[in-house]
């Protein structure tokens, strides 16, 4: 995600999660049981082996009778080179870097970035995010063949175009907007290599393309009143995947470009809560697009902050946002099901926020065969932690709790453009910036990262500041997902153990790392954990991240704890994205914002691009860009075995 200070704007008083963490470690150890008790948690003993043995059961590379290891690679160190480590006996490819044309006819990328917006329009999208394979065919050729639908969260301006962000126009805003979104592209492994391929289905998802609302609030509702049609997505940072074959890209940081040079606008109570200000990030679109000037257009940015739909097998479908999963910061919405109802797992990526979730109202095949969207069924619900290990999942819901009409509450659309209020005044707990959930095939226990934030701290608190981040790990009751209870406890504390106390729980034998962000479990039931170190703490010894280097790829067994580092990227970089094809024999990851500006290695400017980082052609006269990597076995086999 963009390299920003995240103080929040979370105002309330609500319970934070570090409390509640003080509180459980502080009863432990006074019970006799100790560090060693705490960092084991509510899902030890046979809750793990019957998930181990759950997971086993999918292999037949083993003996019967005898524990499977899940993590058979030899893990990496840790890396401060220019470039992507793998295990030994595994490969890299790099595959659709920025720029590269969706046909073999389209335009050909320049590397002095002077490509026009129009062909920014035509070619892969920047800064890759959350991604999926979707498989085509059946059979042999099915893990070979597939659609492969990867976000874009943000632009660098200064490697986008050859002058850089100044002066702004409307050219550069229009190339910025085409080098946002979604990019749907076919690929195929052909003679042991993978490559894009001309193909009906290929498209480009921008900030410019048309879209469509569902759900509780439509365009008609005043708060999205805009002096120009509904038009594109922004800022999409993971994803998640529907049972029916669609595709969700989630709107994070959207606030972020919008701006104005009115000294007279000040922010309104709903967007001081998301963080508008006259500034945002800098990008200064409003100063040439009045689509972004907040002055002039202001409930445009009101149309950004939900989950779009995209059905990527349908190269003219419209992308539709679904209001009815609320509008925040959303930096994923992980799905999964029970008894056929829906449920998307969201997080609001900013320090101090929720967790939420959604719960279809039936099966979703019931709901498609009536023509409807699963999608704009259910209830939304935001997360609740509390100190004895349990929690409640909270309705945000018009007329539930304080969100009346007496409360100041109009109706449902009113409680889903104002997602963030709402928690606030149901009593949410606040989190330290979580960020990508996961769900076990076999458990459905739920992982969440919690990538860092400041909480904390408190006199019981096993860290001052959580500069380093966790993994929470919570059980829905009944191992149903759609509950409306469930237990939590913590999976692994990130960080480094010389350092205290902010290394106070992390066991000496733990890889390190630190700002762990994405996460997914694989059929097997690896988790595997991306890191997202904030490039003004990389590698430096004042931050305390100077022993755990660039950003990485890690995998943990579930049932036992154990992590191993399988990947570390180039400068200035981010690991993000993660996806195996069926057979789970090639493994795609992004490698975002490769040379964007660090503390440690320097910045990037017109003059000298590549002053951070090269990757991946280490062209003299290039630019680094970001790009999917394709990591197989050399020798065949699923990938990390």
């Amino acid at each position: 995600m963009r390299d920003t200070d995240d103080i929040g704007s979370n105002p309330t008083d609500n319970p934070a999660l570090s409390d509640l963490i003080a509180a459980r470690f502080s009863r432990r150890a006074a019970l006799g049981g100790g560090l060693a008790a705490a960092t084991v948690g509510f899902l030890g003993g046979g809750v793990l082996t019957a998930a181990a043995a759950e997971a086993g059961s999918a292999g037949s590379d083993r003996d019967k009778g005898k524990p499977h290891q899940l993590l058979g690679f030899a893990e990496v160190p840790t890396s401060t080179a220019d470039t992507v480590v793998v295990p030994e006996g595994y490969t890299y490819d790099v595959l659709i870097p920025w720029g590269t044309p969706l046909l073999s006819s389209g335009p050909a990328w320049k590397k002095d970035g002077s490509n026009t917006a129009a062909e920014q329009a035509q070619q892969v999208g920047m800064h890759h995010d959350g991604m999926h394979f979707f498989p085509q065919g059946g059979g042999w050729d099915g893990p070979r063949r597939g659609l492969l639908v990867v976000n874009h969260e943000y632009i660098d301006q200064v490697l986008l175009n050859p002058d850089g962000a100044t002066p702004m126009t409307a050219e550069k805003v229009a190339k910025a907007l085409a080098a946002h979104g979604v990019t749907v592209i076919q690929i195929r492994l052909e003679n042991g290599k993978w490559s894009p391929v001309d193909s009906r289905y290929n498209r480009r998802i921008t900030g410019a393309t048309p879209v469509a609302f569902s759900g509780p609030v439509s365009l008609k509702h005043p708060e999205l009143t805009s002096n120009n049609p509904p038009l594109g997505t922004l800022n999409n940072c993971a994803h998640g995947v529907t049972p029916w074959g669609t595709y969700l890209a989630c709107e994070e940081n959207w606030n972020g470009y919008f701006g104005t040079d009115d000294a007279s606008w000040t922010p309104t109570v709903l967007e001081s809560r998301y963080g508008v200000t006259r500034a945002g990030f800098g990008y200064n679109w409003h100063k040439a697009d009045a689509r972004f000037d907040l002055a002039v257009n202001r409930k445009e940015l009101n149309r950004f902050g939900w989950v779009v739909e995209i059905d990527p097998f349908n190269p003219r479908s419209t992308p539709v946002k679904r209001t009815a999963l609320g509008r925040i910061k959303h930096e994923g919405a992980t799905v999964t099901e029970h008894n056929g109802r829906v449920v998307v797992y969201t997080g609001d990526d900013e320090n101090r926020e929720y967790l939420y979730k959604f719960v279809g109202t039936s099966s979703w095949k019931r709901l498609l065969s009536q023509g409807k969207s699963p999608l704009d069924h259910g209830t939304l619900y935001v997360a609740q932690f509390n100190g004895d290990g349990s929690g409640t999942w909270l309705p945000v819901v018009w007329g539930s709790g304080p969100l009346t009409t007496a409360g100041g509450w109009a109706d449902q659309a009113d409680v889903l453009i104002r997602a963030r209020q709402a928690a606030d005044a149901l009593g949410a707990t606040k989190l330290d910036r979580p960020e990508w959930v996961a769900v076990h095939p076999h458990t459905k226990d739920v992982f969440v990262t919690l990538t860092n934030g400041s909480a904390g701290p408190t006199p019981v608190n096993p860290r001052a500041t959580n500069i380093y981040g966790h993994i929470l790990r919570f059980r829905e009751t009944g191992h149903d997902n759609t509950a409306t209870t469930f237990s939590w406890d913590i999976f692994a504390f990130a960080g480094d153990p010389a350092y205290q106390p902010e290394g106070q729980f992390v066991p000496e034998t733990q890889p390190l790392f630190g700002s762990p962000d994405g996460l997914w479990v694989d059929p097997d039931g690896r988790l595997w954990i991306e890191t997202d170190i904030s490039n003004s703490s990389q590698n430096l010894a004042s931050r305390k991240y100077d022993r755990i280097g660039n950003n990485a790829l890690l995998a943990a067994d579930p049932s036992t704890g154990e992590i191993r580092r399988f990947l570390t990227g180039p400068r200035g970089c981010e690991i993000t994205g993660l996806i195996t094809t069926p057979d789970q024999e090639t493994m795609f990851v992004n490698i975002q914002h490769p040379g964007e500006a660090t503390t440690a290695w320097g910045s990037p400017t017109v003059d000298n691009p590549r002053a951070v980082s090269n990757w991946p052609e280490f062209d003299p006269t290039g630019r680094p860009r970001a790009a999917t990597v394709v990591i197989r076995k050399i020798d065949g086999g699923k990938i990390g075995t």
